[in-house]
């Protein structure tokens, strides 16, 4: 699939794994970026493919493991926190000979992380930006929505909706959605409005 689609697609192709051979295979097969939940710290091998084939990155931040991530997660300072450790990693990355044009960073909602603690992310979008590198945010359909709307709805378009406008005038850089076509609507109705 990625063979055939890498040559019908001016889209820029991401693949999501956390392990170095994956990434090599996608990379050679026409992949473009890496988006590695683990902020490339699961494989060592990670940061070395990654700059051999001049991948985009998407470095995201996690605490533990998908087993073991919200069994408890515990914070000092939740953005603090994240914060520095994007900083550390991106630093980590850099030094490793990658690009920093090349590294997006991801605060990882919903991932180690209490509804409390993606909120406080969420609304604070602002001071991830003094990283000086894209964020990437994916709340899609997340479960923290649920404390939000106080319903547990399958799908939460209109959470998702919702805190996608409020990410977007806080000066998010992407948007990782499932209803692509319903945001990026709203974003351009919205936008346009603020224009005016």
């Amino acid at each position: 699939v990625l063979k055939l689609l890498a040559g019908k697609t001016q889209a820029l192709i991401s693949i999501d794994t956390t392990k170095s051979e994956v990434a090599r295979q996608a990379l050679e097969l026409g992949a473009d970026i890496i988006n590695d939940i683990s902020g490339l710290t699961f494989d060592p091998q990670m940061p070395k493919v990654c700059q051999h084939y001049q991948a985009g990155i998407v470095c995201m931040h996690i605490q533990n493991t998908p087993q073991t991530m919200q069994l408890n997660p515990v914070y000092e300072d939740c953005l603090n926190d994240v914060k520095a450790w994007l900083r550390s990693r991106l630093d980590s990355l850099i030094s490793a000979g990658i690009s920093p044009d090349s590294i997006i960073l991801d605060p990882g909602i919903g991932f180690g992380k209490t509804a409390a603690h993606n909120l406080q992310l969420l609304s604070n979008i602002a001071s991830l930006c003094e990283l000086n590198r894209p964020i990437l945010i994916g709340h899609s359909r997340k479960r923290f929505l649920k404390k939000i709307l106080g319903e547990d709805l399958d799908e939460a378009l209109y959470g998702t909706l919702g805190v996608s406008l409020a990410l977007a005038h806080q000066g998010a850089h992407i948007l990782r959605v499932h209803d692509v076509q319903a945001t990026r609507e709203t974003l351009t109705a919205f936008n346009t409005i603020l224009a005016h």
